[in-house]
This record gives structure tokens, sequence and C-alpha cells, in this order.
């Protein structure tokens, strides 16, 4: 089995010899070459590898088969007055490596090594090392920062970022009864409605009578981040489109549009909507925004439930970070205020009922809490490399340092008991964004209202930042309820507000604080007057997704 492949390597390597001076054949073998037939030459290879497979000797079945099957005369070099030998070809211990019992088999690059050195001086040049190639390594250049340069918002208490947090700085609820549905027959019948929407001006009238609510939401939230950062017209045409890309995403997708789909279903396949499939798909909202815009950049959604806008955030900014973007704008989208959203998170047993003071059922931290409010909206930042920014003359509202993420890997709904995936999130994001804890002196905090994420969360704070008495905590859900997916934006949208106005909102109805939270650390029932230093800000999801991101002044 050794033979076969040594004596068709034999036959490739000498037909390869080139014929020049040092090698040129002998007349009388070329006529004899010209002679012999194909199957004749065929033959004789392998009557002597047969012969050398039966145990024959290897110089003379070698030997033999050069001077039988070759129409080149051997080198000088290999043909000594001892005739030709294995060692000649392979070196003195190639028998025993290649043969051996206690040898392993040569391996590709060791044949292609041994092929080269028997083929005389042409091949021996071949198979000399070739020079080590160096490639330069990249020059170290200096971190490109992003900065905040564009804010849109649609929340239930306002579709303006100055609207929306003067309502959040005086304590503005906008939980109330459901009016888009009936929803008498379910236990809960409040949410964080928005009750009034119009897309005039920001989207083309037959596309908002086909799009699902999530995605009308994103993309006029994304076209007014794109207005208050200056980015008109003018503008956009000196913009370097394949350099701005889109990342919003949704944790719900397009519910209304697919659920109205199975409905058509019932009567026949011929009544359902055909852009039911696209329009219900998370990614659709940031790939329609990008094709009106024609922004060729990275463009895609994440969907990690109620974490989903910080992974955007987070994602969007490494683009600019990489050299990937200039620009990007990024958050989240969700629209789940329907019969089969409403009663989904009925089923889980995880909204409040407090339907007779619905102003009253957000309640983070208080011991009356009994689940959260579902809401409604979209929050967008515009994202920019901060040199671009300053070209352009931008207005920039502040600075993102970074993030992270982590998982919990316990339970679907359920934190983790010590609040260690909470824990090492936050660690993490301070690492990242280079941020010491005791720079860090407010935090707007995912709490949802619900028993025990509150409490988690809580008890993870302060065994990160301690007892700091600069720290101030508060949770905007207490007003807009919980935007699922697009929390995260929402909420960055008024932790930046905060850095501008240095004011924060407060907490209401925290009336009764649970069993071991500090008032003292938590926001009180009025705005309070804060100089921040460092904010972070706090989403998770189902499926125990963690995300922290953190922002400061720019300075």
């Amino acid at each position: 089995m050794a033979s076969s492949p040594l004596c068709t390597w034999l036959v490739a390597a000498c037909m390869s010899v080139t014929a020049d001076n040092e090698f040129s054949p002998k007349p009388s073998m070329v006529q004899c070459s010209k002679r012999l037939s194909r199957w004749g030459k065929r033959r004789r290879v392998l009557a002597q590898c047969s012969d050398f497979a039966r145990g024959g000797s290897i110089s003379s079945s070698i030997q033999g088969l050069v001077s039988s099957c070759l129409a080149f005369e051997p080198c000088d070099q290999y043909c000594s007055s001892k005739g030709l030998s294995y060692s000649a070809f392979f070196g003195d211990n190639a028998l025993s490596s290649l043969f051996g019992s206690k040898s392993l088999p040569l391996n590709r690059r060791q044949r292609r090594t041994n092929r080269g050195s028997h083929s005389g001086e042409t091949m021996a040049v071949a198979v000399q090392p070739a020079k080590e190639v160096t490639t330069k390594k990249k020059p170290l250049t200096k971190q490109r920062r992003v900065v905040v340069t564009g804010m849109g918002v649609m929340s239930p208490i306002g579709h303006e970022p100055d609207i929306f947090y003067n309502n959040l700085l005086e304590g503005a609820s906008g939980i109330s009864e459901i009016e888009s549905f009936d929803c008498s027959h379910f236990p809960t019948r409040i949410a964080g409605e928005i009750k009034s929407f119009s897309t005039d001006g920001w989207v083309a009238p037959k596309l908002s009578k086909r799009m699902d609510k999530f995605m009308l939401y994103m993309l006029t939230a994304g076209k007014k981040a794109l207005a208050d950062g200056g980015i008109t017209e003018d503008v956009t045409d000196e913009l370097d489109k394949s350099r701005c890309g889109v990342l919003i995403g949704s944790a719900m997708g397009g519910m209304k549009v697919f659920n109205d789909a199975i409905e058509a279903l019932r009567v026949s396949y011929r009544k359902m909507n055909p852009f039911c499939v696209p329009f219900a798909t998370t990614n659709m909202g940031s790939a329609m925004l990008a094709m009106d815009l024609g922004w060729m950049g990275p463009n895609y959604s994440i969907s990690t439930a109620c974490a989903t806008s910080n992974f955007c955030i987070l994602n969007a900014s490494n683009h600019i970070i990489r050299g990937e973007a200039d620009m990007m704008l990024c958050g989240g989208s969700d629209a789940a205020i329907i019969p089969i959203g409403l009663g989904g998170f009925v089923a889980c047993r995880a909204l409040s009922q407090r339907n007779n003071d619905p102003t009253k059922a957000s309640r983070p931290w208080d011991t009356n809490r009994d689940g959260f409010v579902m809401g409604e909206g979209a929050g967008v930042l515009l994202l920019e490399e901060l040199e671009h920014a300053k070209k352009r003359g931008a207005k920039i509202y502040a600075e993102f340092l970074g993030g992270s993420f982590t998982c919990d890997a316990y339970h679907m709904t359920e934190p983790h008991p010590d609040g260690a995936g909470v824990i090492l999130c936050i660690e993490r994001a301070l690492a990242h964004s280079g941020v010491s804890r005791e720079d860090v002196n407010y935090i707007n905090a995912h709490a949802t209202s619900t028993l025990a994420g509150d409490l988690r969360e809580y008890q993870a704070l302060v065994r990160c930042f301690g007892q700091n008495p600069e720290l101030k905590v508060n949770s905007t859900k207490s007003m807009i309820g919980h935007l699922l997916g697009a929390a995260g934006a929402v909420e960055a949208i008024a932790t930046i507000q905060a850095i501008r106005t240095g004011w924060v909102h407060p907490n209401i109805n925290l009336e009764s604080p649970e069993e071991g939270v500090d008032m003292d650390l938590l926001v009180g029932s009025k705005k309070e007057r804060l100089d921040i230093k460092v904010a972070l800000s706090n989403s998770f999801g189902f499926g125990g997704h963690n995300s922290s991101i953190i922002f400061a002044p720019y300075k």
C-alpha cells in the first residue's frame, strides 16, 4: 500500500523535470520512448510497483522503475557509482520514518517536502524555504468617540423629547384605560396607550395604511431623531450614505399584522394581507427606514425581549467605534396593546389589575405593587462619531461611553435570586466604559413594578455602588408603563435629558417602600436637582437578558 503513491510520485516528479542543458535526454532513449505506447508505459509502471509491494529490493525496484519508465536521463547528482538508493531520494532516515512500525504515516506537508528532494537541482530550488512574509501591523489609532446628536420619541406622555421629559419631571402619568379595543372581559384593562398619533409628514399615507403600528412608531421616531439632529435634505445629500446605518429592534414585532392575517386565513388564504410576513418581522422597520433614507451602512434589528433597545444602542455604537459607520439610528419600538398581546401577558400573570386607579398602577419598589403595566411607543437615538458631528456643527446632547450584556442563564421570566447576572453586567459595563463606580451618580433603573424584579435589581445596585451618598435612582416606568422592546431607548432619552437639564424625574406612587429599600437612594415624589457625572440605564428581558448602557456629559 505504501509503494503505490511512491511509484505514482516517481513518475510524476521525473516527468516534470525540465529538459535543459544539464538534463538533456539521450537521443537513443528519446527515440525509444517515442516507440513506447502510453499503455505500455503504464503496464511497466504497474509491474515495477507490484514487485516493490511484494517485498523486492527498494533500491532495485526504484532503479528499475527509473531505467524502464523514464524518457529522461536522471541527473548526475543522484547517479553515483553505487547506483540509485532510497536514501538518495528521501534521506537516510526516511525508510524508518515512512515504513517503520513505530512511526506515523507522513502527513501531506512532509510528503510535499520529501517530494522535492529527489528531482534534481531544478526542483531543489523550488523547495527552498520561502522568505518569511512579514505583515505590517495596523497602526494604533485613538478610539473613536460616540456622541448623541439627535433624539426621537413616541410615548404615552409626549411625542417630542422636551415635552416627554417635562411631563416626567411633573410626575404626569400616561397610564389609562385601554380605548383601542374592547377589553372588558380581561382582568387587566389598563395600559400606557398612545391616544393620539399621526404619521402626517413622516410616513407616506399608502404605507401608513398597511404597516403595523410598531413600524409606524419606529419610522416616525427615527425621522424625528434625524430632524432633531439637524439632518436636513441639504445635509443628507452631503452624507456618505454607505457609512450611515439603522439598528432599531422590537421585542414583539408586527403582532397586529400577523394576528389579522390569522383571522383572514380562517376565511381563505386569498383574504390574507400579502405584506403580513414582511411587516410582522422585527427587522422590517429598520429596513424600511433605511430604504426611505437611502442609508446603506449596517442595517438589522436585535430582539432580546425588553432589553432590545439597549442591545441595539450598544451594537450601533460599536459599529461607529470600529470605523464601520459614522452615523447610526438606533433604539427600539413596540406596539403590543392588542387583544393577543394583552391576553398573553395576562396569561403570564405579569400585569397589574389596578383597573380602578390606572395612574397608581405602576409603582416600582412599593409594597403594594401587583405587576407591571404594558406601554407602547418608540425611542430612537442618533449616534454619531465625534469628529463627524463636530465637522457638521451638530449639537451634542451627551456622550455614549459604552455598556455590556450578560445572561442570567437561570429562568425564562424570573431574575436570578442573587442578581449575579445583573451585577456582572454592571461591572462589565463600567470596565468597558472606563468608568469607576464612584463616578456614577444617576441610574435609570429597569424597575418594572414586579414583585421579584424590583427588589433583585435594587439589591444588585447596592452591591455594585454601595452607599454612595450622591447616587440617585428612579424608574421612568412609574409614569409610562413598560414599553417592552422600546423601553430601553425611551429611558435612554430620559437619561440624556436628565444630563442636559440637571433634573431627575420623580418616582411616583412610591408611597410605602419595600422593606430594606433606602429612600435616600431613590428619588422621591418630586423632581430633584442633580449634577450628573455619569449615568447608567438598565434594561432586562425575558430569557435572562441583562443590559447596561452608560452616558455622560460631553466634555
